[in-house]
């Protein structure tokens, strides 16, 4: 059976993620509109949704099922 690689991650979900978005970003604001530039938009606004489900999903007020 072979062994996974395994390494921490030097910055957070939400950092990598933001940084990421970022990018994709300034990727989609060189293209000309069209399916490239959404696909890469849509790209952006589901990995910024994700950085707010994490910040949900780890706030305080979130309560267990019952």
């Amino acid at each position: 059976m072979t062994k996974r690689r395994r390494f921490k991650q030097q910055l957070s979900l939400e950092d990598r993620l933001s940084a990421w978005v970022k990018q994709i970003q300034e990727q989609a604001a060189k293209l000309p509109p069209g399916p490239e530039r959404d696909a890469l938009l849509k790209r952006a606004r589901q990995a910024d949704m994700a950085c707010h489900l994490d910040d949900w999903i780890k706030s305080s007020g979130l309560q267990p099922p019952r």
